[in-house]
């Protein structure tokens, strides 16, 4: 009890932080966004408009920026994440509602896969050392070496422009209109075909290189032994107490992975103008939408905090050593 007390003010701590580190550090940057939506509007707008513009905002030149800074908490208390600069006058709440989905589907269905996958294939790699098997993890290392945009850039160039095979930008058809249809619904699925396999081909070496080293670190603890010593079954020892107590440190970095889910990989959904989270976030920050970017920040943050608590929580299920205050 006493353990999860202190997680739970550690959280409340890093999650005041990150409001206030993206509070501040936006408004750092050069330039003045209110300004720029206003140069849109040249002739459009009176000058009474553009000082309502800046108050509606909260970039008052009138107003201390400690004072915006606890009317921006004000705002958060109640669910508000302001405006979007960019895309005026939509909440910004809107924006990332349309673009969570995107990346939650995408790359949060491929980091399961990858982790899946990388696991069991370490599983039996670290379990069969020194087999041809092992020929696998010199090609994986090469490929996890290789930056994500380069992985992207090709795939797109073979499989989309010279072969066309997949289609290579967006997320579907200009000509469909999104919703719960067939033909949406298999159009989705094919324009994530290539940023899909970019994230496969990238992250997974990672997983299976420490699936296996960890498989070769505890086969030869002595509760290991004792199951081959009681005539349990080859699979029964690999998968049941070998591989459940490697998985542990994989967890955390599993965790890890979850929480960044939603910030998306930010290069590859630019590579292929993917519409999610990231690519709404590059956006925002060529815009200076302040209120968009702390909006994804925070999203973000978030996000991060879930995945580790949810972590705690099947880490204690899977080792019950931590449950220990």
């Amino acid at each position: 009890m006493k353990n999860l007390l202190r997680r739970l003010i550690f959280y409340i701590i890093t999650m005041w932080a990150a409001v206030t580190f993206t509070f501040f550090l936006v408004r750092l940057m050069p330039g003045d966004p209110a300004q720029s939506m206003i140069n849109r509007y040249q002739g459009q707008i009176s000058a009474d408009a553009i000082n309502s513009i800046r108050v509606m905002f909260g970039l008052d030149k009138t107003t201390s920026t400690w004072t915006q800074y606890w009317q921006y908490w004000g705002q958060l208390l109640h669910g508000d994440m302001g405006i979007s600069f960019k895309n005026f006058p939509t909440p910004v709440a809107d924006v990332i509602a349309q673009s969570l989905p995107w990346t939650i589907g995408l790359v949060g269905v491929v980091t399961i896969i990858s982790f899946v996958l990388g696991s069991l294939i370490g599983v039996t790699l670290g379990w069969h050392r020194g087999s041809v098997a092992d020929a696998v993890i010199p090609i994986t290392t090469f490929f996890s070496s290789i930056p994500y945009f380069w992985i992207a850039l090709v795939l797109s160039f073979t499989l989309g422009v010279s072969h066309q095979i997949f289609p290579f930008y967006g997320g579907f058809s200009k000509n469909l209109i999104p919703g719960w249809s067939w033909s949406f619904v298999v159009s989705v699925l094919y324009h994530a075909i290539l940023p899909a396999l970019t994230i496969i081909i990238v992250s997974i070496a990672g997983w299976i290189l420490g699936m296996r080293n960890m498989m070769i670190t505890v086969s030869s603890e002595d509760y290991v032994t004792v199951a081959h010593a009681k005539g349990l079954s080859e699979s029964t020892v690999m998968y049941g107490y070998a591989a459940r107590n490697a998985i542990l440190p994989q967890i955390s970095g599993f965790s890890l992975s979850l929480g960044f889910v939603v910030s998306g990989s930010l290069v590859m959904e630019q590579v292929f103008s993917y519409p999610g989270i990231g690519y709404a976030l590059f956006a925002a920050v060529g815009a200076k939408d302040y209120p968009l970017m702390q909006g994804i920040f925070l999203i973000i943050t978030f996000s991060v905090l879930v995945a580790n608590i949810v972590a705690d929580v099947v880490y204690a299920i899977l080792d019950p050593r931590t449950r220990r205050d």
